[in-house]
């Protein structure tokens, strides 16, 4: 993993403070709690009376690549980590998925690389995390999955031709839109060469585990507490989840921006990832400017671990202040 010195901590919430203007509404993560949170993978926090858990699942240390960002260059790039203090030689890119303590239910949104199935060698600590916090995968009982690349869903299913289902006792709430788009037989035809091997997995794999699939669409609960956000262009139908309780808040944001230091920093910045570029920036920049302007938590899946945090306008752009 790519690591967070104690000089790195204090920068980030010291300068944070400083720099965007925080006020005291946003309390930024201690030093000492921050390093904790990294050692044993897993992060508490409360939304209201709702238990939130972070999952740490490791990290892509991605190569650096021209067409990674169609309207920034490489050296660009490199500029825009080191400004967040992250390291230049790679893009590091980690995976988060959290665990919601609701309505008597234990509920994962995203399930992770699938023990390293994807994401690199340095991915793939989620089980191992999700044990540390002392969380058997048969006590979860419902899981949400926010869209369909493999390092959201990998994590349901061994890999073939094992095929075990991870999660025994868990249904799984699929956006409707994202299983119509990549269920559809004729859609593997219409994808790019290097996408249609994700295609055919996901084809093979929900059928496996029809009982328990359940679609949903709207913004309604999905589970207590939690309903979602449709947030497309990563993904057709891609979708970002609201927690609440009582009047504390939580936006599960997903991918609607990749890590912050880059896409929300640079909103109009279009990465290879998402599907439709142009749209995957709408929707980054309503929702962004949505809880920038309310002040709301957020949490997303490529941020810093624990990966909680608020939105601040900065500039042109977004920062990620953690919380």
């Amino acid at each position: 993993m790519y690591e967070i010195t104690r000089r790195d901590l204090i920068i980030s919430s010291a300068a944070a403070a400083a720099v965007l203007g925080l006020d005291s509404r946003v309390a930024l993560i201690g030093v000492a709690h921050a390093q904790k949170a990294m050692e044993q993978g897993f992060h508490r926090y409360k939304v209201g009376t709702i238990e939130v858990t972070a999952l740490y699942d490791g990290v892509w240390e991605k190569a650096h690549d021209p067409a990674f960002i169609a309207n920034a260059t490489v050296d660009e790039t490199k500029a825009a980590l080191a400004a967040a203090g992250l390291p230049t030689e790679f893009v590091p890119i980690p995976f988060t998925p959290n665990l919601v303590k609701t309505g008597g239910q234990l509920v994962l949104i995203d399930t992770g690389t699938g023990g390293g199935q994807t994401g690199g060698p340095k991915a793939g600590t989620l089980m191992k995390h999700l044990a540390a916090a002392g969380i058997a995968p048969g006590a979860i009982n419902a899981i949400l999955i926010s869209h369909f690349h493999p390092d959201h869903i990998f994590g349901l299913m061994t890999k073939a031709p094992e095929n075990k289902v991870v999660f025994a006792n868990a249904e799984i709430f699929v956006p409707a839109a994202e299983y119509k788009f990549w269920m559809d037989p004729a859609v593997i035809g219409t994808l790019a060469e290097a996408r249609r091997p994700l295609a055919k997995r996901i084809q093979e794999m929900y059928p496996l585990m029809k009982d328990r699939v359940r679609q949903f669409e709207g913004d309604k609960e999905v589970v207590s507490g939690i309903r979602p956000i449709d947030s497309p262009g990563h993904t057709p139908g891609h979708t970002s989840f609201h927690v609440s309780s009582g009047s504390d808040q939580l936006i599960v944001l997903g991918d609607v921006t990749n890590i912050p230091a880059l896409f929300a920093k640079n909103p109009g910045w279009h990465a290879v990832i998402d599907q439709d570029a142009a749209l995957a920036e709408v929707t980054r920049r309503r929702l962004l400017a949505r809880v920038a302007a309310d002040r709301v938590m957020v949490a997303g899946y490529h941020f810093p671990f624990p990966a909680a945090g608020t939105i601040v306008k900065d500039g042109n752009g977004y920062a990620f202040a953690p919380a």
